[in-house]
């Protein structure tokens, strides 16, 4: 699944700038790491079409803690994305159904328009501050605790 450019462009000329992310909390979710550090984030759900559209564009920060989780639906897939519009780097730490993290893609470029790849299917993909999953030890195969994901 590819994020439609032309869609994110509508959406960024149609939709007003986002709220800062306290007010759209609607939910947590924790990282627990091979070595039993648990790491919980206050979550932003984007699980819409225009919500993964929008995702964190036009944002100037992201406090440690926060993030955004997109959700895909019920089945796994390859999912790209990308970072036009968007001021700030992040960490993408792609997801499977099972809970156990896939993919991370790193203090990603702001403005790219470069696609980021998931590297194999995934049901979400948790966006933090960049540098978050390098200092917190974040790394392929951890688990995350969240409804969405079944494990």
């Amino acid at each position: 699944m590819m994020i439609d450019r032309r869609r994110l462009l509508a959406a960024a000329l149609v939709l007003p700038a986002a709220p800062a992310l306290a007010r759209g909390d609607t939910g947590r979710l924790t990282i627990v790491t091979r070595a039993g550090v648990s790491h919980p984030f206050v979550l932003e759900i984007a699980n819409t079409p225009e919500t993964r559209s929008r995702g964190l564009m036009f944002r100037r920060e992201l406090p440690d803690g926060r993030g955004m989780l997109f959700d895909f639906g019920p089945r796994e897939t390859e999912v790209t994305m990308w970072m036009k519009n968007t001021y700030i780097p992040l960490d993408m730490v792609f997801i499977r159904a099972n809970g156990l993290i896939n993919h991370i893609a790193e203090n990603t470029t702001p403005l790219s328009e470069a696609t980021i790849s998931s590297n194999g299917p995934v049901k979400g993909v948790l966006e933090v501050i960049g540098g978050t999953a390098r200092r917190l030890g974040i790394a392929a195969g951890d688990r995350v605790e969240h409804p969405f994901f079944r494990g």
